[in-house]
């Protein structure tokens, strides 16, 4: 086994873990090393050839390419190392990385600080029933097998799912030829962006059928069609509505969940709701010089966020390494989720120090005409008036640390919708 010695790894290569590294080499630290499984940089970003990145972040409109090769080059210019093709099978709480590849086999990297930046990974089929053919695909397989292979799944498409890479799929498949018949939701609104619904369905005519799910899947050697179904509030199907849609490719676009495995191996603390690392305002998880940003702690509809946190979690880690930050996760004050918020990011924080404090979270339900609110101890700290507020959305806000500063440490500090008085 070979050994190896850094003052931080950062474990993924996608825009977390590229900007995680850069930001760290902004912080002094030169003795960094990137380690990704691919055999290139970049991450998911690689096949994600559609327009929309980078409007936050640089003002300006680019492809998911564009914009890692940003990141690559900023890599590439300060002399980060990196390590492609290597696998990492386990970390520790010692912060001691094993991992393997081709050409060194197996490795053992003992880091100064680690950063976790793995992403995330699509549900699979589930529960559906039917019979298993081919042409079942996740939207994301569907989207690399024809932006990166070359390769068209299908002719004749239903889409399970209104999240943001179901519904890029439709546009993309129809570009392709495909016919798109109908992209599905079981809930009732899309649970991708606005933006997407208005560019990739509306534009190209592709049907939107709200609180509609499968309920069974045909074919022996390859799909020939499914059952769909309306489906009542409590998102049980209506068996009387059931109909056979003829198609030989079913997308399936159902949700996103955070790539915590290495998490387990080393006792990190997750949350319950994100199924992510519970995290503090620098992103240091609950075992000391271990951080996570990105789709890692909670899943993100805007790359530009990822890539603010991953600087978030870089600086933080290039302080810890270089004495300036507590050996222990910040707990002077807790986050919590209040009325119609399911969850909060970061869900501690210690004001002291830092030039501002941001909160990410996401709401239950759709609200219109609302007020998203900061408050402790009965009083208000910030105030932020939505026109809609939707799950599908992340919200962030801005915290001033001074005005945190001043409540008692221990105090529990509330994020919530309020709803607008008449």
């Amino acid at each position: 086994m070979q050994s190896r010695i850094v003052d931080i790894a950062v474990i993924g290569g996608g825009p977390a873990g590229l900007s995680a590294a850069v930001a760290a080499w902004e912080e002094g630290v030169r003795d960094i090393l990137v380690i990704d499984r691919d055999h290139e940089l970049g991450g998911i970003l690689n096949q994600c050839v559609h327009p929309g990145f980078g409007l936050h972040l640089f003002q300006k409109e680019m492809t998911g390419p564009e914009y890692a090769e940003l990141y690559i080059e900023k890599v590439r210019e300060r002399g980060i190392s990196t390590l492609l093709n290597t696998m990492v099978l386990e970390i520790t709480r010692d912060r001691r990385i094993f991992a393997i590849n081709p050409q060194e086999g197996l490795l053992e990297i003992k880091a100064g600080a680690i950063i976790l930046a793995m992403g995330c990974r699509e549900r699979p089929r589930g529960g559906i029933p039917g019979t298993r053919p081919a042409g079942i695909f996740t939207a994301g397989l569907a989207q690399r097998l024809v932006n990166i292979e070359g390769y068209l799944p299908g002719k004749e498409i239903v889409i399970l799912g209104a999240g943001d890479i179901g519904m890029i799929m439709a546009r993309r498949m129809t570009l392709e030829g495909a016919k798109v018949k109908a992209v599905l939701e079981i809930l009732p609104y899309p649970s991708g962006l606005k933006r997407n619904v208005a560019q990739c369905l509306n534009d190209f005519g592709i049907p939107l059928l709200l609180q509609h799910t499968i309920t069974a899947i045909h074919g022996k050697e390859r799909v020939e069609g499914v059952t769909i179904c309306r489906v009542n509030d409590q998102g049980e199907p209506l068996p009387e509505t059931a109909e056979f849609v003829p198609c030989d490719t079913l997308l399936l676009s159902i949700g996103l969940i955070p790539e915590t495995e290495l998490c387990h191996t080393a006792e990190i603390q997750l949350d319950p709701v994100t199924n992510g690392p519970v995290v503090d305002e620098s992103m240091m998880t609950s075992v000391p010089g271990i951080f996570g940003c990105g789709n890692v702690v909670h899943v993100h509809d805007v790359v530009d966020f990822v890539t603010m946190e991953g600087e978030k979690a870089g600086a933080g880690a290039a302080r810890f390494v270089q004495g300036k930050k507590g050996t222990e996760q910040s707990r002077q004050l807790r986050f919590a989720p209040g009325r119609n918020v399911r969850y909060v990011v970061p869900q501690f924080a210690d004001p002291s120090g830092v030039e501002e404090i941001t909160v990410s979270f996401r709401v239950k339900d759709v609200e219109r005409n609302v007020w998203a609110k900061v408050s402790a101890g009965g009083k208000l700290l910030k105030r932020k008036k939505l026109r809609i507020a939707l799950p599908s959305e992340m919200i962030r806000l801005d915290l001033d640390p001074e005005v945190l500063s001043a409540i008692a440490p221990g105090t529990e500090v509330e994020v919530a919708m309020e709803e607008e008085v008449v």
